[in-house]
């Protein structure tokens, strides 16, 4: 009865106290936005394309009806490509953004997995369909309620 006793109270302080995040995906938050800042629904449809090293990959298809959006972010690029195209029953415009990061290393504990945290420093765009994109919070962290970039469309759109 004492060796196992012992086993257990063995197996207990073998493990660690701390607790690694369940949600740890890091993704920067985008809203569309009216002239005054107020959020509101894209009635034109909108798919969006991480271009890569080499390849283009969808992230985001045919978003339509939403006023709000998040996007994955790299780990291995200083600098994102987003190509944006919104388009509805008689046209489309593209648009294409770069942002600007620095990747942070973040460390929990050596019993959970290897995660980066980013700083966003800056960002620029076309502007066929995007009358301005603007940046509100530079911290790209596991925190999904915070509002990244604030996307007005030209008027007419």
């Amino acid at each position: 009865m004492k060796k196992l006793l012992f086993a257990f109270l063995l197996v207990l302080s073998a493990c660690s106290s701390i607790d690694c995040p369940v949600e740890n995906t890091v993704s920067v938050q985008y809203v569309i936005c009216n002239a005054d800042g107020t959020s509101r629904t894209l009635t034109d449809s909108l798919t969006i394309t991480s271009r890569g090293n080499r390849s283009a990959e969808i992230v985001l298809n045919r978003l339509a009806n939403k006023s709000a959006f998040s996007l994955p972010i790299s780990y291995s690029h200083p600098e994102d490509v987003l190509q944006l195209e919104f388009f509805n029953d008689t046209a489309s415009w593209r648009d294409t953004v770069w942002i600007k990061k620095d990747d942070i290393p973040h460390f929990e504990s050596v019993d959970c997995s290897a995660s980066f945290f980013h700083r966003l420093t800056d960002v620029r765009y076309t502007q066929n369909y995007i009358d301005s994109l603007v940046m509100k919070n530079s911290s790209v962290d596991y925190d999904t309620t915070r509002v990244h970039f604030h996307i007005y469309p030209k008027s007419g759109h």
